[in-house]
C-alpha cells in the first residue's frame, strides 16, 4: 500500500501520533501516562538525593557509600523477585504493589533520620524501583505484541521527558535549600507513586501470550511446566554480557563529568550539557530508532553497532586529554552525542533479545533475570570506570572501548545461534548449549 494512503488500520506517524494511539490501545496509553509520571517524581528525586542525605539528615562520605551500595544490591533483587511473582500473581497487581511500597518507602524518610533505619528504606524503595521497571517492561510484552519494540520506544521518549521535567522540578527546590524545600521534593516524589498506582489500577491484566486453559483430566493436554531461568546456560550467558553492553549509562553519568573536570581544559559549566544532549536525543530519535530494530536478527545486529559506536565514544575521551579548551569540549560534546547513540541502539536490542530469548511460557522469569543486568552495571559500572578506567588514562579508555566491542561481537553470536536454534525447535539445545 502507499504511503500516501490512509486506511483504519494505517499506523499514526510520528512520536505525538504514537502517543495517541500507542501498539495495546487504550491500557499502553495510560501506562505511558504512569510512566511518565513515575519517572517524573524519580527526576525530581535523583537530582537532590545526595545533597538531602549529606546536608539535612547529615551523612559523611563513607556513610553515603554503603548507602547507595546497599540500594544497589537490593535492586538486583527486584528484578528477578518481580519475574518469579510475575509467573503467579497477575502483573498488573504486582506492579501497583510496587508503587505503593515506593510510596511508604519515600514517605518513610521525611521522619526517619537514623542511619540503620535508613539502609533498610532505601534498599526497599531501590528494589521497588527495579521490581516496577520489570513488571513494566513484562505489561508492555503481553499488551504490545509484536509492536512491542514500538511501545519501548515510545516508554523511553516519555520517561526521558519525566526525568527532564523533574530534573527541572528539582532545580527549584535545590535553588531553596531548605529543610523544608527537600522534603517537599521528597513529597512530591512519593505522590507521583501515588498517581501511577491510580493509573495502572484502570489498566486491565494483560494476557499472557502462549498460555492455553488444559482439558481437566487429560494431562496430555496441558503444557508443559515452564523451565527455569537459572538453569538455562545460554540465556544467562545473554543476561552476563548484557551488563557490559549497559555501559553507556555509567559513562555518561560518571565518565564524562569526572573526566572533564580531572583531566581535561574544558569548563566545568559544561557538564550540564551532557543531560540535555542526551534527553533531547532520546526523546526525538528513539523512535526512529526502534522502527529499524523490530526483529530478533535485528537486535542482535544492533548490539555489534553499539559497541562500535562505544568504542567510537571512548576513544574521543581518550584524545580530550591534553587538547585544549575548545577541542576538549568539542570533543566531549561529540563523546555525549555519541554514548546517546549507544543507548538508543542498547535499548532497543537489549530489550528485544531479552523476549526473543526467552521461551514463551516463562517470560516473566525469564525477564526477571534479564533485568538484573541493568542494575549489576548500576552498581559496579561507577566502581569500574572510577577505579580502573579512569585511573589508567587515555589508555584505561581505549582498552574499555576494544572490550566492550569484542564482547558485543561475541553477544552478537550468541544470539544469532540461540534464535536459529530456537526457530529450529530444538528446546533441548537452546537449553543446554545456547
Amino acid at each position: 500500500m502507499r504511503s500516501g494512503t490512509k486506511t483504519g488500520e494505517d499506523r499514526p506517524q510520528g512520536l505525538w501520533g504514537q502517543l495517541r494511539r500507542p501498539p495495546g490501545g487504550r491500557d499502553a496509553r495510560i501506562m505511558l501516562l504512569a510512566q511518565f509520571l513515575d519517572r517524573s517524581g524519580t527526576g525530581v528525586w535523583a537530582a537532590g538525593c545526595v545533597l538531602y542525605f549529606t546536608f539535612v539528615i547529615g551523612l559523611d562520605a563513607r556513610q553515603l557509600g554503603v548507602l547507595l551500595g546497599a540500594a544497589g544490591v537490593a535492586g538486583i533483587a527486584g528484578s528477578p523477585l518481580a519475574g518469579h511473582l510475575a509467573g503467579r500473581f497477575p502483573v498488573r497487581r504486582l506492579l501497583i504493589a510496587a508503587h505503593l511500597l515506593r510510596l511508604g518507602t519515600l514517605c518513610a524518610l521525611l521522619v526517619v533520620t537514623r542511619y540503620e533505619v535508613l539502609l533498610a528504606v532505601v534498599a526497599l524503595t531501590h528494589l521497588g524501583d527495579r521490581a516496577a521497571k520489570t513488571l513494566e517492561m513484562l505489561f508492555a510484552t503481553r499488551v504490545a505484541g509484536e509492536r512491542r519494540a514500538t511501545y519501548q520506544a515510545l516508554a523511553r521518549s516519555s520517561a526521558n521527558a519525566g526525568y527532564a521535567l523533574g530534573a527541572g522540578v528539582a532545580a527549584i527546590g535545590l535553588a531553596v535549600g531548605t529543610r523544608e524545600a527537600y522534603q517537599a521534593l521528597i513529597l512530591a516524589n512519593a505522590l507521583s507513586f501515588l498517581a501511577a498506582a491510580i493509573l495502572v489500577r484502570r489498566t486491565g491484566e494483560p494476557r499472557e501470550p502462549g498460555r492455553v486453559a488444559a482439558r481437566t483430566g487429560d494431562p496430555t493436554d496441558r503444557p508443559p511446566a515452564p523451565s527455569s531461568p537459572w538453569r538455562d546456560r545460554g540465556y544467562l550467558r545473554f543476561v552476563l554480557l548484557d551488563i557490559p553492553m549497559n555501559l553507556d549509562d555509567s559513562i555518561l553519568s560518571v565518565g564524562l563529568p569526572l573526566w572533564l573536570v580531572t583531566r581535561t581544559d574544558a569548563p566545568h559549566a559544561l557538564v550540564p550539557a551532557f543531560l540535555v544532549i542526551n534527553t533531547v536525543l532520546v526523546v526525538a530519535l528513539q523512535l526512529r530508532v526502534s522502527a529499524r530494530v523490530g526483529q530478533p536478527r535485528q537486535a542482535a545486529g544492533a548490539v555489534a553497532v553499539y559497541g562500535l559506536t562505544l568504542s567510537a565514544c571512548c576513544v574521543l575521551l581518550a584524545l580530550s586529554t591534553g587538547a585544549g579548551a575548545w577541542a576538549a569540549s568539542a570533543g566531549l560534546l561529540l563523546a555525549a552525542v555519541l554514548a546517546t547513540a549507544a543507548e538508543l541502539m542498547r535499548s532497543v536490542s537489549s530489550w528485544e533479545l531479552a523476549v526473543s530469548l526467552a521461551p514463551e511460557r516463562a517470560r516473566a522469569s525469564y525477564l526477571g533475570v534479564a533485568g538484573m543486568s541493568q542494575s549489576v552495571q548500576k552498581s559496579a559500572g561507577p566502581l569500574l570506570l572510577t577505579g580502573a578506567v579512569m585511573p589508567a588514562g587515555p589508555a584505561g579508555w581505549i582498552v574499555l572501548g576494544a572490550a566492550v566491542t569484542a564482547l558485543s561481537v561475541v553477544q552478537r553470536g550468541s544470539a544469532l545461534r540461540r534464535l536459529q536454534a530456537m526457530d529450529a525447535g530444538a528446546p533441548e539445545m537452546v537449553k543446554h548449549r545456547a
